[in-house]
């Protein structure tokens, strides 16, 4: 080796050192993460909110205190998740949503989940060597959901201005929060990969890493987001002038929405887009809406389980539930071997019809009231076995149980094939939120999306990976095609009780968000745990399917246990025919489960909160 080539490697080496220790960002010295601790559940009488991060937690009671109702106090907790949590849920994209309105008794639905581009279609990514939608391009950009989730909950059921609850985001985004554990290891990149990150995304860099690919962020650090605040205080400021013209609440509101869809934000999507080879058009943003839509609803005993409809897989939750609905769960034990086996037989049957029938209602015929029929469930209950199933059971036929005419063609997807794959993930997961206020209403909300494509230079907005979930398989029932939805993960739930609202809740966590919600639900009512410790037992997951995310990895006959499970039923559960996978107790990989229920007998709220996560429960 020459001596310059010496001299080179010496200097870089001293380069970084000097960066590394001359350049960190400040410990927040009084910073407590709450996650991994064991604590008890919350109690209140009058309000109760669960959230992802104490931020959020504490920003949603302020707002509770002043007057707001449940949905602005969400609407504000929102915000600040994109900014605490924004690696794993961020501003401007998914957020399904469920409220319950006090006054009228009845639970609705918000589509939350964008549309495909209308550039966007099969054909298109074939041609360009696609088997499967990349990751990290700008092509797997989905068109952004939340402004629109959120202006249209306060036009209809809030009482604050955009102006007002955005504020406390905007001052933690610019006056910056600790990074916690959860964060970091969401961020947590080997040396090569910060710098390729850097390289491939400069922009995403500069807001996550300031431009300092040689070290990683630490636990405690001061963490600030500053162009997302300066996009925040534009949208306000375009309300408060609205406002001033003489316009009504509702129209200052629209004017938020605008301006995020039609007016300067869009321009700034639009060029990103144009300049990176992407498939938005301004008109794509101008003619992007939501929109409300009735639950889907199914039963357990005495208990109505409610969810979004199929362009999630919220639906998953009533119909395994039915399926366990009327076998003697309790008498197998808490977590035996039995007991794991049956539920997940449950689960993968639900998914195996989830994998078949599951898509945009407004683009495929979903046999929704036969996958939703009891005498349906009765079939599939049938169905589990001694052993395990081994790799994906095949769908079944709610056709046969539908007052819907079955379509005369409907192929079944390809089969997807174990893969593996190296990439960079650069933050993961999701988050999630619930609240329930003096009145009585409430909300559930799954908000995600993750800084794995180009984010928009300047303005602090990450567009997400959403468009992962479709497939390129044009028999899929989430294939690609424009303005149609992926099927998404995330999928916020509720619970009424003979008719009253018993439970509201939610978890992160891809295609175990369904499997943790269960999981905790049967904790509760099968096993009569006290909800905290419910939220806090071993739990499992099967992954005998393909991923829902791109490029869909599947294990078959996989099935991953807490330690604490694996010790005690991994031998019995591999004689049954399974490939169990060790996961570490209280692993967030195996959700992180929100919840507040009603306890009518107390005349009190109960909140829990997982400590898989930062997440926390409050109330008063």
């Amino acid at each position: 080796m020459s001596n310059f080539l010496k001299s080179f490697i010496y200097l870089f080496f001293f380069f970084c050192l000097v960066q590394c220790l001359g350049s960190r960002r400040p410990i927040v010295p009084s910073y407590v993460d709450p996650q991994g601790s064991l604590r008890d559940a919350a109690v209140g009488k009058k309000f109760m909110v669960s959230t992802g991060n104490p931020l959020a937690t504490k920003a949603a009671i302020q707002v509770l205190e002043n007057g707001g109702n449940a949905i602005d106090a969400a609407v504000a907790a929102l915000l600040v998740l994109n900014v605490t949590n924004g690696e794993a849920a961020s501003f401007p994209s998914v957020a399904p949503t469920l409220i319950y309105d006090k006054k009228s008794g009845q639970i609705k639905s918000y589509i939350g989940a964008g549309t495909a581009p209308k550039k966007a279609n099969i054909e298109w990514f074939k041609e360009k060597g696609y088997d499967v939608m990349p990751k990290n391009s700008i092509l797997s950009q989905l068109l952004p959901a939340s402004p629109d989730v959120i202006v249209r909950l306060l036009q209809e059921h809030g009482t604050k201005s955009f102006s007002e609850l955005v504020a406390p985001a905007i001052a933690i985004a610019e006056e910056g929060f600790p990074a916690n554990r959860i964060l970091v290891k969401n961020l947590d990149l080997p040396l090569y990969k910060r710098l390729g990150f850097t390289i491939i995304m400069p922009y995403n860099s500069e807001v996550y890493l300031e431009k300092k690919w040689w070290y990683g962020i630490r636990e405690g650090e001061l963490t600030k987001r500053l162009d997302l605040a300066k996009t925040w205080k534009s949208m306000a400021t375009e309300e408060k002038e609205s406002l001033k013209t003489g316009k009504t609440r509702e129209q200052a509101l629209e004017s938020v929405r605008d301006y995020f869809y039609k007016g300067a934000i869009a321009d700034s999507i639009v060029k990103l887009h144009t300049d990176k080879g992407g498939l938005f058009t301004k008109e794509d943003l101008e003619n992007y809406s939501g929109g409300w839509e009735e639950p889907v609803s199914g039963q357990f005993g005495e208990y109505q389980i409610l969810s979004n409809q199929t362009w999630t897989q919220g639906p998953i939750v009533p119909m395994v539930l039915q399926i366990l609905d009327g076998i003697d769960l309790k008498s197998m034990g808490h977590n035996s071997p039995e007991y794991i086996h049956t539920v997940s037989q449950a689960i993968e049957l639900a998914i195996a019809d989830r994998e078949r029938y599951f898509g945009d209602p407004k683009f495929v015929d979903v046999p929704l009231d036969g996958l939703l029929s009891k005498k349906y469930a009765g079939l599939r209950r049938k169905l589990i076995q001694k052993e395990a199933f081994g790799e994906t059971p095949p769908s079944g036929d709610p056709w046969s149980f539908s007052s819907r005419k079955k379509p005369s063609s409907q192929n079944s997807p390809n089969e997807v094939k174990e893969k593996e794959i190296s990439e960079i993930k650069y933050g993961k997961d999701t988050t999630y939120l619930t609240i329930v206020d003096p009145e009585g209403n409430a909300i559930s909300l799954t908000p995600s999306d993750f800084p794995q494509s180009p984010m928009v230079p300047g303005t602090g907005l990450t567009l997400g990976i959403r468009m992962t979930q479709f497939r390129l398989d044009p028999n899929h029932p989430s294939a690609l095609a424009p303005g149609k939805r992926p099927r998404i993960t995330p999928n916020p739930g509720m619970v009424l009780k003979n008719g009253k609202l018993w439970m509201s809740f939610g978890t992160p966590g891809g295609d175990v968000q369904s499997q943790a919600m269960i999981q905790f639900f049967l904790n509760v009512v099968v096993f009569g745990m006290d909800p905290q410790k419910a939220v806090e037992a071993p739990r499992f997951r099967s992954v005998n399917w393909p991923d829902s995310f791109s490029p869909h990895v599947y294990r078959p006959g996989g099935i991953e246990l807490e330690e604490g499970l694996y010790q005690l039923t991994s031998d019995s559960l591999t004689k049954k025919g399974y490939k169990v996978y060790k996961k570490a107790n209280l692993d967030n990989d195996l959700g992180s489960v929100c919840a507040v229920i009603k306890d009518e007998t107390n005349k009190q709220l109960i909140g829990v909160a997982d400590p898989r996560e930062e997440s926390w429960a409050e109330g008063k």
